[in-house]
């Protein structure tokens, strides 16, 4: 069956090389790979600085605490996600008010200028599934109410709003590594900065329990709570290789979702998902709409296609029960959703085949 999702990872050789240096060199945690990696991906998409973690959570935890959110504060975000989005505002010990969505299953501005209150201090959005938010207006919303933005990139990497990549929009945006996204470090993420409000040292120190890495710790004075949430080498080095081949795995993606583009049939039953014609997605997965969602996803299952709708809104599960609410274009969104392969593991035949199922059943 060709699988909905698919780990990538550089050329065996090149791979093996790679990690047989690092541990030839004895120096496996966090080091000069680690910053070396900050500073490729940094490169590559413009961004003003960047900080490797352990993972996206690890970046969204950071991000928001640099925000300000503390207890009690409400952090405006989608259901529409996985769960580690809203678990992290958890983390910081905010409140995560969820807003509604619109037709790619991403926040609507409108919604989310619904939500505000005297208590709101940030909002994340999420590119979801690699189709990128209406940024611009959110980006509006955000600054007519003093309000820090945060993006989730974890499905979007390579994705652009109006010609600039996601990630450059908000005060902090993070992207994930983990392992069945676009790009894999096994496990780990990097926070996008583009504020000049936190220094440097404060990032370095929220990643290694509030202390510099390297630092006399016989000396050490820590002053603020910091984490276990530092990038390996190991990480680094993998990440480093990915990064040499990236753009070409995210044209993969690119090239098969124009595919399903110009050859889908849109019917009463069964549509692509619409996006703003400022939104380049990155299609980590390309998303449909399906009034028989559950009949789809078992017919594209017998002709050898996994298809799936991979998240559960998180505001049906136990743990956000405080943030519980109506959402009633999320519910039609989750009820039609389907999510189809699109991948750099699929040929164009596979992408014609699959789309063949889906037009004539």
């Amino acid at each position: 069956m060709i699988p909905l999702m698919k780990v990538a990872l550089p050329e065996k050789d090149m791979l093996l090389s790679k990690l047989g240096d690092v541990f030839d060199s004895g120096i496996l945690a966090e080091g000069d790979l680690v910053y070396e990696f900050e500073k490729k991906f940094q490169s590559l998409y413009d961004y003003n600085s960047c900080y490797a973690m352990s993972s996206g959570t690890a970046c969204l935890h950071a991000a928001l605490t640099a925000s300000g959110v503390m207890s009690g504060d409400e952090v405006i975000t989608t259901s529409m996600t996985a769960e580690p989005t809203n678990l992290s505002i958890l983390y910081a010990g905010g409140v995560p008010i969820f807003a509604d969505v619109d037709d790619a299953g991403n926040l609507a501005a409108e919604s989310i200028k619904a939500k505000i209150t005297p208590k709101t201090k940030a909002i994340v959005v999420v590119h979801y599934a690699g189709y990128p938010v209406n940024i611009t207006s959110i980006r509006k919303v955000a600054d007519d109410y003093g309000l820090k933005l945060i993006e989730d990139c974890a499905h979007a990497l390579g994705a652009k709003w109006d010609g600039k990549p996601v990630g450059s929009y908000g005060e902090y945006s993070i992207f994930s590594f983990q392992a069945i996204k676009h790009m894999t470090t096994i496990d780990g993420g990097i926070l996008v900065v583009n504020t000049n409000e936190n220094s440097s040292e404060y990032f370095k120190k929220f990643r290694w329990f509030g202390m510099l890495k390297g630092a006399d710790r016989t000396t050490n004075n820590i002053e603020s709570i910091g984490y276990k949430y530092n990038m390996t080498n190991v990480s680094a080095a993998i990440g480093l290789l990915q990064l040499d081949n990236i753009e070409n795995r995210i044209a993969k993606h690119v090239e098969n979702a124009d595919i399903i583009n110009s050859t889908f049939n849109n019917s009463e039953l069964i549509r692509k998902v619409e996006f703003d014609s400022r939104s380049e997605p990155s299609y980590w997965l390309y998303s449909i709409r399906a009034k028989n969602a559950q009949e789809v996803i078992e017919r594209l299952q017998r002709n050898g296609f996994q298809a799936s709708k991979l998240h559960r809104p998180n505001h049906l599960h136990k743990i956000f029960k405080s943030s519980q609410v109506s959402l009633p274009r999320l519910d039609c969104f989750y009820q039609e959703l389907v999510h189809i392969p699109c991948g750099w593991w699929m040929s164009s035949e596979d992408v014609e085949r699959m789309i063949e199922v889906l037009n004539y059943g």
